[in-house]
């Protein structure tokens, strides 16, 4: 008997090892399995030599990493802003690290491994005694750069590198490295840093996606679930602001990843804070996306709100011109375009994940690269094999907010983009937004014939602010008086003041594109100014008695009291001719505030009939604007560049019309 539960009990004690080891077995992962997994790598190691883009760009990158191996490693102790050595030696290095790893899976060649693995090591080494960063400017300091959203950066695309030489690292280096770098590291952009972390917001984004890709190739729940969902007790005060003016806690307490997805994107995969900050945060978003993916293939992540990751990138692709650049709506800054590395990993992601839409292939054509991963090799097959069809960009009207309710913007476009208008009418855009309710911006092709400014800062420029948003941006930037809408009184639309302007919307009236030669959109405007409604209709014609179709603009405004209505249009050239009379008195300021202490007033006038004309040349184009108007109107030009001492501003010129003591106007 003694034998017999002697031998149940070491079956017993074999069974629970077994299984014990089966549960071990079930959390250990492959790497790399990011943005690379096992399979993807055999499958892109068959096909080399045999996809011609793949292939091209497998040799650029590995020329660029293969120089950076030559120049040795430089880790600067930390001291300048953006532009600034230290900012962009450590910039470079974890763009070089990224590459660096995906040459190693692909190659097999052990160089890469060993420059990543002794690159991290100086890291490991300078981390633990590294203070935060010298420069105060930031609400949210960071330790490698000035600011934590660039330490967030470095650890997206670090991530990547660790994942891909997880396995060649000896278990001793991956502890040190988890222990002494990665850990404090993510532990320092999230939890010391909850006003940074646990918001909705671009950098949050950043933030949630670093915290949450090193916590996948370390396999850590617990960073995973903090990326995710956030962090639950941050202890923020209700009304902290960070940099821009915004609120840094959301009013429903919600944070983290998934906050980030369902708050910012409508259902029409409009990014709330405007296209420039849409394109900066794809990356995050699709690339931890594609992280979760894979490794936690039960999230169904690329899913999530009706698949809006996948749908914002032709969304986004359809807020650029005929150029590929991207309406510089709110905080955006002029010349960004499809064609960033961002893109690239948006269209090569969204093609892969999204169900292998043709008209991307023909972006990623004109991009003229691919991520060496396995959507870049899908994308590249693709090319290869012919699948490639034409982007057509539509007309369409874009909602804003969670649930589409908060406005919108509305693109109207004749043809081939031979005349596209940008109509906005969206919420306020976080804190990268501007005052400019009703406005528009109007292009032909690729040029501006009516101009968005967009943000006032030198990006990267380090002689000009550290590369950050200038004081102009607030003063002038952000106002209303400095876009294509109607100011009251000289007074910004909610005053300027945030608190206010993130309460309201627009209201779409309506919106019809469906007849190709009258397209128009309508939306009025009812808390800009308490007692004033503003009712803005816009339309694109194109009748056979003109050479070119035209634009309509009807802005209708009705209020309980009596008040000064100016309406700017910056047109882009030079004038050629009007049909009034106007005296060019000596330079002198239009006004003291609200944008218009920036403004020269180069030209004043009447007009001499019901109506006024301006035409102008620009990019080798006439155009010409007709206004109806009163006879006790005044119509002015300005420019653009008083009370800026620094030359922060372009000098731009605009058209005004002014109408005084009037409630009810057309």
């Amino acid at each position: 008997m003694k034998l017999k539960y002697l031998l149940e009990g070491r079956v017993l004690l074999m069974c629970g090892v077994v299984c014990l080891m089966i549960s071990f077995q079930g959390l250990s992962q492959e790497h790399p399995n990011l943005i690379l997994t096992k399979a993807g790598v055999e499958k892109i190691r068959a096909e080399l030599g045999n996809v011609p883009l793949f292939d091209a760009s497998l040799k650029d990158v590995k020329a660029e990493v293969d120089a950076e191996i030559a120049l040795g490693i430089d880790t600067p102790i930390p001291k300048d802003f953006s532009g600034g050595y230290t900012h962009e030696r450590h910039k470079r290095n974890f763009l070089i690290l990224q590459k660096a790893g995906v040459l190693f899976q692909i190659l097999e060649d052990d160089r890469y491994a060993k420059y990543i693995r002794d690159m991290l090591f100086q890291y490991e080494a300078m981390y633990e005694g590294l203070p935060i960063h010298p420069q105060e400017r930031s609400y949210a300091r960071g330790k490698l750069f000035w600011q934590c959203l660039n330490d967030s950066n470095w650890l997206v695309y670090v991530s990547q590198a660790y994942d891909c030489i997880y396995d060649w690292l000896p278990e001793k280096e991956r502890n040190q490295l988890e222990k002494n770098l990665f850990r404090p590291f993510a532990d320092y952009i999230s939890i010391e840093n909850p006003q940074f972390y646990n918001r909705v917001h671009n950098h949050s984004t950043w933030g949630n996606a670093a915290v949450g890709m090193i916590g996948l190739v370390m396999n850590d729940d617990e960073l995973i679930h903090r990326a995710l969902y956030g962090i639950e007790d941050d202890g923020l005060d209700a009304n902290a602001k960070d940099n821009d003016g915004g609120f840094i806690k959301n009013e429903d307490g919600k944070a983290g990843f998934l906050a980030n997805i369902d708050e910012p994107f409508s259902p029409d995969g409009y990014y709330t804070e405007g296209p420039y900050y849409q394109r900066y945060a794809m990356y995050p978003f699709l690339i931890f996306a594609e992280g979760l993916h894979n490794v936690r293939p039960e999230l169904k992540i690329f899913a999530h709100k009706d698949s809006v990751l996948l749908k914002s990138v032709n969304t986004l692709l359809n807020l650029s011109d005929a150029d590929g650049e991207f309406f510089p709506l709110n905080d955006g800054q002029k010349g960004m375009s499809y064609y960033s590395r961002e893109l690239v990993t948006a269209v090569d992601i969204a093609y892969h994940y999204g169900g292998h839409d043709p008209q991307l292939l023909s972006i990623a054509e004109k991009q003229g690269q691919v991520l060496l991963d396995d959507a870049g090799l899908s994308v590249a097959v693709g090319i290869r094999d012919g699948k490639a069809e034409p982007f057509v960009k539509k007309s369409n009207n874009l909602t804003d907010g969670p649930d589409g309710e908060q406005g919108g913007v509305g693109i109207l476009r004749y043809g081939q983009e031979e005349l596209t208008l940008v109509f906005k009418y969206a919420g306020q855009g976080l804190s990268h937004g501007h005052y400019d309710k009703l406005s528009f911006s109007l292009y032909e092709k690729g040029n501006e014939i009516m101009q968005d400014y967009g943000l006032a800062r030198f990006v990267n420029i380090e002689q000009k602010g550290g590369g950050n948003y200038l004081k102009e941006n607030t003063s002038w930037a952000k106002q209303t008086i400095a876009h294509n809408t109607v100011t009251q009184n000289e007074t910004s639309h909610f005053k300027g003041e945030y608190e206010i302007g993130s309460k309201h919307h627009s209201d779409l009236y309506f919106f019809d594109a469906s007849h190709s030669d009258i397209q128009a959109v309508s939306a009025k405007e009812t808390n800009a100014y308490p007692g004033t409604e503003l009712h803005r209709t816009m339309a694109v014609i194109n009748d056979e008695n003109f050479e070119k179709p035209f634009v309509l603009d009807i802005m209708k405004i009705t209020s309980d009291t009596e008040n000064q209505y100016d309406l700017p249009y910056y047109f882009m050239g030079q004038v050629m001719s009007t049909n009034f009379e106007y005296e060019s008195p000596a330079l002198e300021i239009l006004g003291k505030e609200n944008g218009y202490q920036h403004l020269y007033l180069e030209g004043k006038g009447k007009p001499s009939s019901e109506n006024i004309k301006l035409s102008w040349l620009g990019n080798g184009n006439f155009y010409t604007l007709t206004s109806v108007t009163n006879p006790s109107d005044e119509v002015l030009f300005t420019r653009l560049g008083a009370n800026d001492p620094e030359f922060n501003l372009r000098r731009d010129a605009a058209i005004m019309l002014r109408r005084k003591n009037t409630n009810n106007t057309v």
